[in-house]
């Protein structure tokens, strides 16, 4: 299903100056220098220092995504760090609006299935102020009843919206097949017949036991000296609520048997999605499945499922395949669409190329086109402060070596043909494919 965008920017006057300004902040990734310590009260920070522009990004990251839902109150988590941003510390959406665009912040935020989190981008100059701001977001959430109630009504539509889309059917029956009962397979932004039965006491009792200092990474970038880092750290994590560091999602168990399930839908074509779970961040395969899957799917048109499914047969204008780490094993998904006459036809040639590929492996030819590939777009990955920001965030949430950004490329580099081809045997299981077909004939 399409993610419903709960968490909407707010964007002001000052915003666009900050945006062109963005383009020119970059650290070679070699001068990467991360600090990482812990507040007083268990929230971990990590910090990297660039004084290139009068700019702070700062987030939050809680274990607060949509994982941590129940079945029968699935979307309260989205729902909390959404309104969340909407109205603080006494004061209305209007106002507390205006207090982030009369200083020229951006607030900001991101949400799934492991976390919630937000964001601000400041100039230091008004940083102060700022964070004045943010922190009432953070620590003190109003969530009034007229707000709750509308936002529900617009997530409900949006809901409904979406069970007519054939990509967003495709991707919930897809979650639901490879995960079961995992929490993995809740919807993102809740049901239709959940999202309206929430209460306001239940997304306070929810901020309460997931926003906690002690489930809380903090990630700071920038035009700031490590003394200035740990104080606003340190405000951030103080004014948290001081429950228990939330527990680990649950392990997602392997799929013991093929699953497939048609959806009739009127439209021209047929959306396939087929997978399993796949790996999670910190995984000892991760960089063997990484670069085996440019050559599978990920590579585009270099990639195997292009060559035989677009080139050779003309059956798809793309296919594609990927890996979504995640707290737990994410999903390992392979995409396309198809005639709906053509779908059983498509179907097959995907799975047979996907079930030669484990057998056979790739060739030293194409590992060495893919690492050059690969490790050549690697600096576009890290080229302004905020797309650094979102590697340490990453980093600290799944608890990655500090020098994760720095070795990148070195591990990428020393991926054998042995070690692709034997984890993928170990770890790809077509004969157990969860097969979603919407619009099949």
């Amino acid at each position: 299903m399409k993610v419903v965008t709960l968490f909407k920017h707010r964007v002001f006057n000052t915003v666009l100056l900050i945006s062109l300004l963005q383009g020119y902040a970059s650290l070679a990734c070699a001068a990467l220098n991360i600090q990482h310590w812990t507040t007083a009260e268990g929230s971990e920070v990590y910090f990297v220092e660039n004084h290139a522009l009068p700019m702070m990004d700062v987030s939050i990251n809680f274990r607060a995504g949509s994982a941590y839902d129940q079945p029968d109150s699935s979307g309260a988590a989205a729902l909390t760090h959404h309104v969340m941003g909407m109205a603080a510390g006494g004061l209305a959406e209007e106002t507390l609006t205006n207090r982030f665009a009369d200083v020229g912040a951006v607030l900001g935020g991101s949400f799934d299935a492991d976390r919630a989190s937000f964001k601000l981008r400041t100039l230091t100059s008004e940083q102060q102020a700022a964070l004045d701001a943010f922190t009432l977001v953070l620590h003190q959430p109003d969530f009034p009843e007229a707000v709750v109630s509308r936002e529900q009504a617009r997530i409900v539509a949006a809901l409904q919206e979406a069970e007519t889309e054939p990509d967003s059917i495709a991707q919930k029956a897809f979650m639901q097949a490879v995960y079961g009962m995992h929490p993995y397979s809740l919807d993102q932004n809740g049901e239709v017949g959940t999202v309206p039965s929430l209460t306001v006491s239940q997304l306070r009792q929810f901020y309460q036991s997931h926003y906690t200092a002690k489930s809380a990474v903090i990630a700071l970038m920038g035009d700031l000296t490590p003394d200035q880092a740990r104080q606003i750290a340190q405000r951030l994590s103080a004014g948290l609520p001081a429950g228990p560091a939330v527990a680990d999602i649950p392990a997602v168990p392997a799929l013991s048997a093929p699953k497939l399930k048609k959806v009739p839908h009127p439209a021209m074509q047929a959306h396939i999605l087929v997978g399993q779970p796949g790996n999670k961040r910190g995984d000892a395969d991760f960089f063997a499945l990484y670069v085996g899957n440019y050559i599978l799917g990920g590579g585009g048109f270099v990639s195997r499922l292009t060559e035989e499914v677009r080139e050779k047969r003309g059956l798809a204008y793309s296919v594609y395949s990927y890996f979504m780490p995640m707290s737990q094993l994410g999903p390992f998904q392979i995409g396309l669409q198809t005639k709906k006459e053509q779908s059983e036809e498509a179907l097959k040639l995907v799975m047979a190329t996907v079930q030669k590929f484990v057998d056979q492996g790739v060739t030293e030819k194409e590992l060495a086109a893919a690492k050059d590939n690969l490790i050549g777009g690697f600096p576009m990955r890290i080229d302004s402060n905020s797309k650094i920001l979102e590697y340490l965030n990453m980093i600290g949430f799944y608890k990655l070596p500090l020098d994760y950004l720095d070795s990148f490329n070195d591990k990428v580099a020393a991926v054998t043909v042995q070690q692709v081809n034997d984890a993928f045997k170990r770890r790809i299981h077509p004969e157990h494919f969860a097969t979603v077909i919407v619009g099949a004939e």
